[in-house]
């Protein structure tokens, strides 16, 4: 049977983004699962799934996906067609997933370590205030992008607010990021190598969410006091569902609105709030555990 052109070329992807979340969300719950039924796990994860955290974890992720909507805009413009689609498409959510879930056993596995969960928090700090100066970095850069010739407005006030809040947190990288450039993976998002088939591409697609997820859901582990961690992890599949939609259907409009310079802004302020937190919360854990 024949699909209909219009159905094959719009609405099939959707709806393969759709089953994509469906199954990866399924895979999480069964690693939640596991990570309860660890011998060594003396508090369970808790697998309600409430809306609000559900939120939250969308919410946030949106927020840190600018270097993940240039990467894959970059992709679908070089490799155009529903087949790549679909290698872009899967590949990207399952290395979104598998960054994630990797965090989610490390932090499973340290919590029930006072002094190690006690450093965790504390390199998660740290990356908080990494997310923070990467959160602002392209109000900096020239307003083109590899996606398109169109321009994001960045006003000189937007400007200066963005370099007051860099030069806050300046003292705090200078020691940081020697130390983090040599423990965290890189986030390139331009590849080494040329994809030469359909599973290269669906490899290269998996390799940088896999490193996004890693440091970005490594950097929310302050954060998992507050949240439900399972819903929170969620939303981050559903937020990524959601850029994968919003990528296909209008690329250049949806990275404007990921790089609005308020919401980056407003974005590397949460991060510092919650990198601070973080501290507190490392250095109180070390300082009991010690005692």
């Amino acid at each position: 049977m024949k699909l209909n052109p219009r159905f094959k070329n719009s609405f099939l992807p959707l709806i393969v983004a759709v089953v994509v979340l469906i199954i990866l969300t399924i895979v999480f719950y069964l690693e939640v699962l596991g990570l309860n039924a660890l011998p060594f796990t003396k508090e369970n994860l808790n697998t309600t799934i409430n809306p609000v955290d559900v939120g939250i974890g969308m919410l946030i992720y949106l927020k840190t996906s600018i270097d993940f909507a240039l990467f894959i805009g970059m992709l679908m413009k070089k490799y155009p067609g529903v087949k790549n689609r679909y290698a872009i498409e899967i590949g990207t959510g399952l290395g979104n997933m598998l960054g994630t879930a990797l965090v989610l056993g490390l932090w499973t596995l340290f919590k029930e370590i006072s002094i190690l969960l006690g450093i965790m928090v504390l390199l998660a700090s740290l990356v908080l205030f990494e997310m923070a100066n990467a959160s602002l970095e392209h109000l900096f850069e020239s307003n083109h992008n590899e996606v398109s010739n169109d321009h994001v407005e960045v006003k000189n006030w937007q400007r200066r607010i963005a370099r007051s809040i860099k030069l806050l947190i300046s003292p705090i990288l200078f020691f940081i990021t020697p130390i983090l450039s040599r423990i965290m993976p890189s986030m390139s998002q331009k590849p080494d190598t040329e994809p030469k088939s359909w599973w290269s591409l669906f490899f290269l697609s998996l390799s940088v969410p896999f490193i996004l997820g890693l440091d970005d859901f490594a950097g929310y582990v302050p954060f998992f006091k507050v949240v439900n961690v399972f819903g929170f992890g969620i939303g981050v599949f559903v937020g990524h569902c959601l850029l994968n939609i919003l990528l296909f259907l209008n690329p250049t409009l949806t990275i404007k609105a990921i790089k609005n310079p308020i919401v980056a802004i407003l974005g590397a302020l949460a991060f510092i709030f919650l990198g601070l937190y973080g501290l507190y919360e490392a250095i109180h854990i070390i300082l009991e555990t010690l005692h």
